[in-house]
């Protein structure tokens, strides 16, 4: 769209990285904020930020105005990006029971997959002028319905006599506070002090683990991808929208039905093996594909591959006490945006060298194929996670 208008490649792929380095920053900070001052404070700032890009492009769109954009869209994309979902997903584990937190985590990244879906459509219908008027009006429509119907929760200043980490044994169907209590972080984390953090528990070091192969593997179904299939099968603006929008609509599917149904029957850890190994498969057929209408069957399998982001997040949620769940999931999302600027650096050669004359052997799609391993990799630390509270209860009862 006006992006790839006015923009190179390259300039977008800049553009992107730079977000994601303040993503990584950030992340861990406005996570740790929310939960000394409260999430609605936290959440206020992104919420109020996000609007004032569209605002300048819904006003004027000479070149002046638009370099103004990009400047103004950099800067605020380090906050907003991440920031309200982080504090979003803190504010659900303070107002959920762990019983029935995946379901509400899944409906959550549902809403923001429909969002995007009537987004996506939206721009096929409006002019480019109406669509940043619609955009300011969105989000001005929830900056006010935000203060005005969001409850705030309780800050915990005091949160070193909150419990932090929960145990591995805990049953994750119960709400029981049966911690050992840490050192609060200060205010403004350090490195090393998100470092401690991802220590205290095997399976929160996991889920980290599994969080950075998912954003690897996500951040190179994006441009390496979207140049395999430019390069392979001649895809075009309206090819790229439409995969999209298949896929946007089966995660909306999937995360507002599917989750709330299977989470407390499966678990979380189920599902995140599941949609793992869905995501290794969309990428091996779409690797070895030879006709266009592949990419577009491929598509559907995001019904499953959606499951991974909320079954983590989920998983996360539980292992940490309420007093620590914006730094818990900052850190995720920080980790999450490594990874994503990673992503372009590993799987962009490797996409040029196997589609030119130069490439080691004939095989178009083996870039692809190596970002799925990715995701066939993260399986091994995601299938850890539901065996260790196994077997700590059996080194227990031995014991």
């Amino acid at each position: 769209m006006v992006f790839f208008q006015l923009n190179s490649h390259d300039v977008l792929t800049l553009y992107m990285q730079i977000i994601g380095i303040g993503l990584v920053l950030m992340m861990p900070i406005i996570g740790n904020l929310s939960d000394v001052y409260g999430r609605k404070a936290l959440l206020t700032v992104p919420v109020i930020l996000s609007i004032i890009p569209p605002v300048i492009l819904a006003y004027r769109r000479t070149k002046k105005f638009y370099y103004v954009y990009y400047v103004l869209r950099t800067l605020t994309g380090m906050i907003c990006d991440g920031g309200i979902q982080c504090v979003s997903l803190a504010y659900v584990a303070d107002h959920m029971s762990q019983a029935n937190r995946a379901s509400a985590i899944g409906i959550l990244a549902g809403v923001g997959s429909a969002a995007f879906v009537f987004g996506t459509l939206a721009d096929h219908f409006l002019s480019t002028s109406q669509i940043f008027l619609v955009a300011t009006f969105a989000s001005t429509v929830a900056a006010v319905y935000m203060q005005i119907f969001l409850e705030d929760t309780a800050c915990f200043k005091d949160s070193i006599e909150q419990p932090i980490l929960r145990t591995e044994v805990e049953d994750i169907d119960l709400d029981r506070e049966t911690a050992k209590n840490i050192k609060v972080f200060k205010k403004v984390p350090s490195l090393k002090d998100v470092i401690c953090f991802l220590k205290k528990s095997a399976t929160f070091s996991l889920a980290a683990s599994v969080a950075f192969l998912n954003s690897l593997a996500e951040g190179g179904e994006q441009a390496p991808f979207q140049y395999f299939l430019k390069a392979r099968f001649h895809f075009k603006k309206d090819n790229f929208a439409d995969v999209m929008l298949i896929a946007n609509i089966c995660s909306a599917t999937s995360q507002l039905l599917l989750m709330p149904m299977l989470a407390p029957l499966t678990g979380e850890e189920v599902l995140l093996c599941l949609g793992l190994t869905a995501g290794f498969s969309n990428l091996l057929i779409d690797s070895v594909a030879q006709k266009i209408w592949i990419p577009y069957t491929a598509a559907l399998l995001p019904i499953f591959t959606s499951l991974v982001k909320p079954s983590l997040q989920s998983i996360v949620s539980k292992q940490i006490g309420l007093s620590e769940q914006g730094i818990a999931q900052g850190c995720i999302s920080s980790i999450s945006s490594t990874a994503n600027i990673l992503s372009p650096f590993i799987y962009s050669p490797l996409t040029a060298l196997f589609l030119s004359e130069k490439a080691p052997f004939p095989y178009p799609g083996f870039s692809i194929l190596c970002i799925g391993l990715a995701w066939l990799i993260a399986i091994i630390p995601s299938a850890m996670i539901k065996m260790i509270p196994r077997l700590k209860t059996v080194t227990t009862l031995e014991g």
